[in-house]
Parts: structure tokens; sequence; C-alpha cells
């Protein structure tokens, strides 16, 4: 079985209060990104799980990834039996697009498949979120609006298919911990949910990602790429998530490759 697990990219993202638990409250709206990683899902006879990476490097540990994580959970309750997990990594790693949390969510949907669990969206969500709190959006896989810690849904009707996405990778890595000693939770200016059904020329006036402020004093190429991004002609320019991954959206297909002097730079096509 061959999987395409997409990224997913942020538009505005409000950091409202710390929790008790460690965990931020949150605002944001999650829309998928056709970038994608290829996972292949083969039964095997061999007595454990295994997972091949090729492509882009995934620090630590295999056996901590999110891939073995999530069979782990069906493993533990259904019983299946091993597989061989073969992936090929192709969202950057570190940007703020999701791609661990694409994977293991489409890891779930997959062996749902393969082994013919008959787990319902909802009951596939609730294994995502023991995973991490991006991994339940991959499951429906469609533009939310996400608040609590990342796995309050409400659906939202958006739709950009017909504009261009640029996405600029440049060779810096934030960590999550180093994003919030950056920022200062606060109530935000701007509702968010009904800033995203405005014009998208009008986005750069009311959305923003609360985390830039912070990451680009610490690393000014970021709000140098952003800033080329509009000089390029974007509609609406962004860091996605806690970086470093910085996209532009625009009504029609633009030449960057100016902008490779910065790092990879990726043309999204549709889902």
């Amino acid at each position: 079985m061959i999987l395409f697990a997409n990224a997913k990219l942020n538009i505005g993202l409000q950091v409202i209060a710390k929790r008790t638990d460690g965990y931020h409250e949150l605002n944001s709206v999650f829309y998928p990104l056709p970038i994608y990683d290829i996972i292949e899902l083969l039964d095997t006879t061999v007595a454990e799980t295994t997972l091949n990476i090729q492509g882009e490097r995934i620090p630590g540990n295999l056996r901590d990834n999110l891939c073995i994580r999530a069979f782990e959970l069906l493993e533990k309750d259904y019983g299946i039996p091993p597989v061989s997990i073969d992936l090929i990594k192709q969202i950057p790693i570190g940007a703020g697009l999701g791609g661990g949390s694409a994977d293991a969510s489409f890891v779930l949907k997959g062996l749902n498949t393969l082994f013919q669990l008959n787990l319902t969206e909802e009951q596939l969500a609730g294994y995502a979120a023991k995973l991490g709190a991006d991994c339940p959006f991959f499951i429906a896989n469609n533009p939310v609006f996400a608040t609590g810690i990342g796995t309050d849904f409400k659906d939202l009707t958006l739709n950009l298919d017909g504009y261009h996405i640029a996405v600029i990778m440049p060779n810096i890595h934030i960590s999550t911990a180093e994003a919030y000693a950056g920022v200062q939770p606060k109530v935000p200016e701007v509702n968010l949910e009904e800033a995203i059904r405005l014009p998208i020329q009008e986005w750069k006036f009311h959305i923003r990602n609360d985390f830039e402020d912070g990451i680009f004093e610490n690393y000014p190429l970021l709000k140098e790429i952003k800033e080329t991004l509009y000089q390029k002609g974007a509609i609406y320019a962004s860091m996605s998530g806690s970086g470093a991954a910085i996209y532009g959206i625009f009504w029609e297909k633009t030449d960057l490759s100016a902008l490779a002097k910065y790092g990879k730079i990726y043309h999204p096509t549709k889902l």
C-alpha cells in the first residue's frame, strides 16, 4: 500500500495562553499543502515492525519515530501483525509544515485500510491525538479553524486552488522550545476565524503568526525572505507554524529563482 502524506500550512497563529500542563492555547487555520512524503506499508513475516527512511534525514532513534508509535497504538488494541514501513521523506524537517505528524496520521489511516479495522475518522483522530497536537488534522485533511492545543477543529470553507503557493525552506532549524521562548501569550486583538473570511489581499493587514517577532529577531534571514516574497508580488506571506519555512501566496505563477540563494524552493501542486 502506497500513501502520499501531505504537509500543511498555518495561516495565522495566535498564542493565547500557557496551560498548567505545559501546552499552549492556540488559534490557527490549518490548510493542506501539497508537498508529499511517500509511505509504503507492506505486510511482512518479520518479528518486528521496521522503518526504512530515504531522502531528508530524520534525527533521533527510529524506534521513537511517530510512524512506529502509530503502529504500536493499533497493535496494542487490535493485535495487528508487524509491517514494513518505507518512507521517502520529502517534506522538510523543522519547517513548521507538520511532516512528521502527517506521516504518523497517514500510517494510522493506512493500517486501518490494510487490516480492515473499520475505524471511523473520529476513532482515528482519537489515536492521532495521542501522537501529537498536529496529528488529528491529517485524518480528515480538510481546512479547519484550530483551537485548544491544535486538536480542536471547526470546519472552514477555504479554497486556495486558484492561487499559486511557494514555500522557501532555508537551512535553519528552530526547536519548539526555542520558538515558545520568544513569544509572549496574549489575548488576540483580531478574531482569526472572521479575518480568514476577508479577501485574501486583506490578510496581510489582519492575520499574523505570533512566533514571527521573536524568531525574526534571532534569524533576520527569515524576515528578509518574507519581505522578498512581498517584493516579488505575494498577496500574503508568512512563516508557517514555529518555522522555519516561509511561504507566499501569489495571484499567478511567479519566477522566484532569485530566492534560491535563501534555501530550497517548493512550488506545490494541487492535492
